[in-house]
């Protein structure tokens, strides 16, 4: 690999590394804004509850306290959904016994449990790769043949950033 193509696939890594980094900052920024919802939520149950015994009648408010946990929940299911793809952005899956690990562990470190192998996410968004001139197939930047054809890859090949 000559100098340029290191700088280039440098290039490349440290652009993908940053719309990851991106991508997680939004995620986190929504997981953070559905847990004040929940904070909210909560003292709302706890508003009604206090009301329910000062009126001597707990049972009156029963109805918005359960409202309320509904909402929670619902949030919170929402909260693991973002929180899977936080993982699946940095390529993590987690064990039974909740190790986080990488996604082509095959057994879980921890605990010695066999884990699913989950296919990573297929992106090419910020990496620049070689396009085939015989097939146009999108290769590796190292590449010298192409996946699809068996084509010699040479200076000649397209060289292309795909955002």
């Amino acid at each position: 690999m000559s100098f340029f193509d290191k700088v280039k696939q440098g290039a490349s890594d440290a652009a993908k590394k940053a719309q990851q980094t991106v991508e997680i900052t939004k995620l986190k920024a929504q997981i953070s804004g559905k847990e004040k919802e929940i904070e909210r939520l909560c003292a709302q149950i706890g508003a009604a509850v206090y009301r329910g015994h000062q009126a001597g009648d707990i049972a009156s408010t029963e109805q918005e306290v359960m409202e309320c946990c509904h909402q929670a929940d619902e949030l919170h299911t929402e909260i693991k959904v973002l929180e899977e793809r936080i993982k699946l952005t940095r390529n993590e899956k987690t064990c039974t016994c909740g190790r986080v690990v990488t996604l082509d562990t095959r057994f879980c470190p921890d605990c010695g449990a066999s884990l699913a192998e989950e296919p990573k996410p297929h992106t090419t968004i910020g990496e620049i790769v070689v396009i085939c001139n015989q097939c146009q197939t999108e290769n590796e930047l190292n590449a010298k043949f192409c996946v699809t054809c068996g084509g010699g890859l040479n200076s000649g090949s397209a060289v292309e950033e795909v955002f």
